[in-house]
């Protein structure tokens, strides 16, 4: 019973349970997630463990000063992929953010979790497992490879929505102006 799809969410809350970030990857998870997310803050706040059976999933979280981080897997998946998976992702926003993980740095870094979840994790299936990766996909700079004004040196798979965005707009213009 092998599949790729390995993740069914993945939440980010505060340490009094509100959320910061969720993403669902499987409606059928919960119907109700706010309730979901409560029920699952309230069962790990108090627990040392990295690792629970809640609700028919296997949970593995992390705590990180003001933020819990919590992983959803399917009750047959393998708790050290997913143990991996959480730690990637919070190996690769350690990087981009600079700085301790915290409520604050997420809040106003938003844009960068969103494309870091994204580079890790794309419709529950793993994309990559090197932090590092991650990181530099995501933090990639317009003058990183900004070459006499265009983005059309970096391979369209790693250029982020807004470099795509140009390059098309470039190309668009190079075809009106022949």
């Amino acid at each position: 019973n092998l599949s790729l799809f390995t993740t069914k969410a993945i939440i980010i809350l505060d340490t009094e349970g509100k959320k910061i970030v969720s993403k669902y990857y499987d409606n059928k998870v919960v119907k109700d997630q706010k309730v979901f997310e409560k029920q699952l803050y309230d069962k790990t706040k108090r627990q040392n463990s990295e690792i629970i059976m809640f609700d028919g999933h296997v949970v593995v979280y992390k705590n990180s000063i003001d933020v819990n981080f919590y992983l959803i897997g399917s009750s047959e998946e393998n708790e050290l992929i997913l143990s991996a998976i959480l730690q990637t992702f919070f190996d690769a926003l350690s990087i981009l953010l600079k700085t301790q993980v915290e409520k604050r740095s997420i809040m106003d870094n938003m844009d960068l979790i969103f494309l870091a979840l994204d580079e890790t994790i794309s419709d529950g299936i793993l994309l990559e497992s090197d932090p590092s990766i991650i990181a530099s996909r995501v933090s990639k700079r317009p003058e990183d490879g900004l070459q006499s004004g265009t983005y059309s040196n970096i391979p369209l798979s790693e250029q982020t929505i807004s470099q795509a965005i140009q390059t098309a707009k470039e190309q668009i213009a190079k075809s009106l102006l022949k």
